[in-house]
């Protein structure tokens, strides 16, 4: 009953709600972003969601214009000298995030529910399927985001997102979603231009232990 009715109503009600508080505050960032850098204040990028269709995610722009746009920013080559000064804020606070509410309101995703992956993460996509994390919405964070983040390789992070496709219930999302909160504010498992290392995951695995 959750999975496949309550959970999609929360979603509604608590992004429909965070439109109207966070819309000053969504405002300011915005105007900031524009006096910042030229370009526009959204980010749209091609990502996976339920059942692999391909939707377009939104994010507050957090780097240059010129930035190669499809490609994750670990693999970007000096990635650090893409992103600008305001960016660099709103991804250490993860507030670059916010306009994924719209997503969440239009169905394509969920609060809680693995990351969506790039339409070209081969990798994560294929892993994803093996554990049936791809029938599932998309998350605005989720089980792999409060066991490592980006320090997480990416046959662990399906892995997590494996484990929490298998077992969704209020209680499992109220846990992750106040985890989530903890990393935000400890700026926890953030790797900027690169992912962790294997050693870095598994002494995250230990920690969890």
């Amino acid at each position: 009953m959750y999975k496949s009715c309550i959970k999609r109503l929360l979603d509604l009600i608590l992004s429909l709600a965070a439109c109207v508080v966070l819309a000053i505050p969504m405002g300011i960032i915005a105007l900031w972003i524009k006096k910042d850098s030229p370009g526009p204040v959204f980010f749209k990028q091609r990502r996976v969601g339920r059942g692999k269709k391909c939707f377009n995610i939104l994010k507050f722009r957090t780097m240059r214009g010129d930035t190669p746009h499809d490609v994750p920013t670990h693999l970007l080559k000096n990635a650090d000298s893409y992103i600008t000064k305001s960016g660099a804020f709103l991804r250490r606070t993860s507030l670059d995030e916010l306009p994924q509410i719209y997503n969440i309101v239009a169905g394509q995703m969920s609060i809680i529910g693995p990351r969506p992956a790039l339409y070209n993460q081969y990798d994560l996509i294929a892993a994803r399927d093996a554990v049936h994390a791809n029938d599932i919405r998309p998350g605005l964070t989720g089980l792999a985001q409060i066991n490592g983040r980006d320090e997480l390789p990416i046959d662990v992070k399906a892995r997590y997102d494996g484990e929490y496709a298998a077992d969704i219930t209020f209680l499992n999302d109220a846990k992750i979603f106040l985890h989530s909160i903890t990393y935000v504010f400890q700026r926890r498992g953030v790797v900027e231009g690169g992912t962790g290392t294997m050693q870095q995951a598994e002494n995250s695995q230990k920690k969890q232990k």
